[in-house]
């Protein structure tokens, strides 16, 4: 009986040691599996340190690694022309698809092959404003074969925009193609009616006919009663060629009449709410915009101009 019970005692004793080499297996394996968890956060946030000292060199100019900020530079600027690349001819390709065909062919390209002009300057103007031209011609725009010249040597196409007139062929129609006879410097815009209503939507053609036409590096819109030092412009557009969505002019935000006496009576004035303040917008005297921009507004012409000038994300660096 004693020898029983001896064994019955030593019977728990046995399974307790069957059972600690498994736990102590089942241990292991959870301590391994532990370290290559650990080990792998560790390689990775020593790998995200390693990024994160490269961006800053790169941002500030102040590391010295093997590969110089500048290779950087140049390697992150490749990378993203290659984007901007891709997402233009995924646009064009779509606007392609849905019947947009541009003017800038083959033909185009040859024609303008010699040197591609740095900026297209469109001249707001309309029918009666004879004098204003003229004074613009004596003053900053060359003509005949100076203004031939101008785009020549310097890369500057200027023109004076104008649309048609309501009844088609009449007086004042006449009257600006015989001008355009005599000194050459209009573009006609055939599908837009010259009225006050329906200058943003002149606006808009211009930049989408420019954009089809020529292949600029920018394109701005002037009104004919504002004068241009070429020559300054010229110097100030080459500090931003290299920028691809560029907006430059003066933004402003003015009163809203509401008194329909007023000479710039808002008929929509209630849509400005209590503060009748006209939202911070582009001052149309004059602006520049790149040709990014300007391809865009051309692609998407079913959009209001004014709307793209507020959604465009300006690339100023």
């Amino acid at each position: 009986m004693q020898i029983r019970d001896g064994l019955r005692r030593q019977a728990p004793s046995a399974t307790g040691a069957m059972r600690s080499p498994m736990s102590a297996m089942m241990l292991a394996m959870f301590a391994t599996m532990a370290s290559f968890y650990v080990a792998g956060r560790l390689w990775q946030d020593a790998q995200n340190r390693v990024y994160l000292i490269k961006e800053l060199d790169r941002r500030t100019g102040q590391g010295r690694s093997a590969i110089s900020v500048d290779d950087t530079l140049k390697v992150v600027s490749c990378r993203q022309q290659g984007k901007r690349l891709a997402s233009l001819e995924m646009e064009l390709a779509a606007a392609k698809h849905e019947g947009f065909v541009g003017k800038y062919t083959s033909e185009t390209n040859a024609t303008h092959s010699r040197k591609k002009p740095l900026v297209v300057i469109g001249i707001m103007t309309s029918f009666g404003r004879k004098n204003y031209r003229e004074a613009v011609r004596k003053s900053w725009l060359p003509t005949g074969s100076l203004l031939k010249k101008l785009e020549d040597e310097k890369g500057i196409v200027v023109r004076f925009i104008v649309g048609r007139s309501a009844n088609r062929g009449d007086r004042f129609d006449r009257e600006i193609d015989d001008e355009n006879r005599s000194t050459n410097d209009f573009v006609t815009l055939d599908d837009h009616i010259e009225s006050d209503e329906e200058l943003p939507m002149k606006t808009k053609r211009y930049f989408a006919n420019a954009a089809e036409t020529f292949d600029a590096e920018f394109y701005a819109k002037v009104n004919d009663d504002i004068y241009i030092n070429v020559d300054t412009l010229s110097a100030m557009l080459e500090t931003h060629w290299d920028k691809p969505r560029v907006y430059i002019g003066c933004m402003k935000s003015g009163e809203v009449f509401s008194e329909a006496t007023h000479k710039w009576y808002e008929p929509d004035w209630w849509k400005f709410g209590d503060g009748k303040s006209y939202f911070r917008h582009a001052s149309g005297e004059m602006f520049v915009v790149s040709r990014a921009v300007a391809q865009f507004i051309s692609i998407n012409s079913l959009f209001s101009v004014l709307m793209h000038m507020m959604m465009l994300v300006l690339d100023r660096g």
